[in-house]
Parts: structure tokens; sequence; C-alpha cells
């Protein structure tokens, strides 16, 4: 995610991440924060083939425990972690690309996807506040009773195919969501 800063509060906005980036240029994320004044960075904690959960079966349209390829980040703003992403892809699509790898990508994973051949056109997120899990409380340093924000994003191409499906976890009281959307 990415946005602006108000106080200690980070809002975050989509659509910067939801398009390619120019040619040699940084991740979303990188331009977002140092835009800010602020540090931003991302740690690659796990990624490779897994077996899908329900919910991102659900979103990708495929059964439950098929085979998709993952990339678990933990997102940083000045050293700290302020975000946990979890992203999926279907195995046709990333599978033996830098998508199932730990490496940093050149311009973030929509500008690879791009460069593979898919755009997305079209994006659901449903939002939804809960309390965090005994390792989302610690990795994001959650004080007991501190509610998460959980963002759960599927990117469709222009046959309306799911592309890539996101859940993003972050503190509630650290993060604000801002939609701007154009109609017509």
């Amino acid at each position: 995610m990415g946005g602006i800063v108000s106080g200690s509060e980070w809002t975050s906005r989509s659509m910067p991440y939801l398009t390619a980036r120019p040619a040699g240029a940084t991740d979303a994320w990188t331009d977002e924060v140092s835009g800010a004044g602020r540090r931003g960075g991302q740690r690659v904690v796990h990624a490779g083939e897994v077996a899908a959960p329900a919910t991102v079966a659900l979103m990708l349209g495929l059964t439950a425990g098929s085979t998709v390829v993952t990339r678990r980040r933990i997102i940083e703003l000045d050293g700290d972690a302020t975000e946990l992403t979890d992203t999926y892809y279907p195995p046709d699509i990333a599978a033996g690309t830098a998508l199932a790898g730990t490496a940093k990508i050149r311009g973030g994973a929509v500008t690879l996807l791009a460069a593979l051949g898919h755009v997305g056109v079209r994006v659901v997120e449903n939002v939804t506040a809960r309390m965090p899990d005994d390792q989302e409380r610690a990795q994001l340093r959650l004080a007991p009773a501190e509610p998460v924000l959980q963002l759960a994003r599927t990117t469709y191409d222009s046959a309306d195919r799911a592309i890539q499906a996101d859940i993003m976890v972050m503190p509630a009281g650290r993060h604000q969501l801002r939609y701007e959307l154009r109609i017509g």
C-alpha cells in the first residue's frame, strides 16, 4: 500500500500499486514513502508454491487446496513493520518466474506481471477489521487489544481472469484506507 503521512498515521491508496511502472523504476512503495520523506522497505520472508487457502482459492477462482505461487512480505516504514502482505498467483502465470523467488523485483510484481503479458484491468477490494492472530501481533508489534485492518484484493485481466490475490494486514490505529474512484 502506500500513501500520505498524517502524524503517526499512514493513509494507504491502492492505485499506485495496480499499474506497471516504467522500465528501471523502483517499486511504488519505495517511491511513495521517499516522497513523504520517510524510509520504506520490504522483506520477502517466503516465496514458492503452496496449497491455496480456501479464501485465496475463492479469490483466484481455483479449487481449495490447488497449488498457487505465493510471496509473503513484511512491509516496513522507517524500519518498523507496518503491514504484512501475502500475494498469490495462479501457477501457470508465476511458476518459474521471479514471482516464485525471494529476490526483490525491480519495479514491483505488477510491472513483472505486465512484462509477462498479464495486465490488470479490474480490481475488487474487501476491507475488514478484526483482531490479529499471535503471529501478526508479534510481527506488527501490536498491543494485546489492538485490532488490524485486512484488505483482500483480487486483480483481474481483460478476460476477467483473476491474475493476483493479495491479503494485507495492517494495524488499524496506524492506517487509513483512502479510495478515490472515477465514475463514467
